[in-house]
C-alpha cells in the first residue's frame, strides 16, 4: 500500500481500543447528534462479527427489540463510538454468527464463557 495512505490511516487510529470478541454481549456507547445537541445512546447486544483491519475495522452487534432483530455495524475507530463495554463473554466456535438470525428466544442465546 502507498506510504501516504498508511500515514493517514495511522493518524485515524484510536490510542485505546476496548477488547472484545465475537459472541460477547456488549454495550456500545454511541454519540448521537440531534440538531446542535449531542448525547450518548447505549446499544446492547451480541457481537455477530468483527471484520476488516487497521482503521477500517468494524463490528456488528445484534439485539432483539420488540420481537424484531436489529443489527448495527459500528466502525471500531470512529469518534462516534465512545466506548464498548463487555457485559458478558460468550463461548462460540465461529468467527461470524450469522446463524443467530434464524433463531428466536432461548435458541438465540450464546453460552457464557466461564473463566
Amino acid at each position: 500500500m502507498n506510504e501516504i495512505i498508511k500515514e493517514i490511516e495511522q493518524a485515524q487510529l484510536k490510542e485505546k481500543v476496548d477488547s472484545f470478541r465475537v459472541g460477547d454481549t456488549v454495550k456500545v456507547h454511541g454519540k448521537i447528534k440531534e440538531g446542535n445537541r449531542e448525547r450518548i445512546q447505549i446499544f446492547e447486544g451480541t457481537v455477530m462479527k468483527i471484520q476488516g483491519g487497521s482503521n477500517r475495522k468494524t463490528f456488528t452487534v445484534r439485539k432483539i427489540s420488540n420481537g424484531v432483530g436489529v443489527e448495527k455495524t459500528w466502525p471500531l475507530h470512529s469518534p462516534n463510538v465512545e466506548k464498548v463495554e463487555v457485559v458478558r463473554s460468550g463461548k462460540v466456535r465461529r468467527a461470524k454468527l450469522n446463524y443467530l438470525r434464524n433463531r428466536v428466544g432461548k435458541k438465540a442465546k450464546v453460552k457464557e464463557l466461564v473463566k
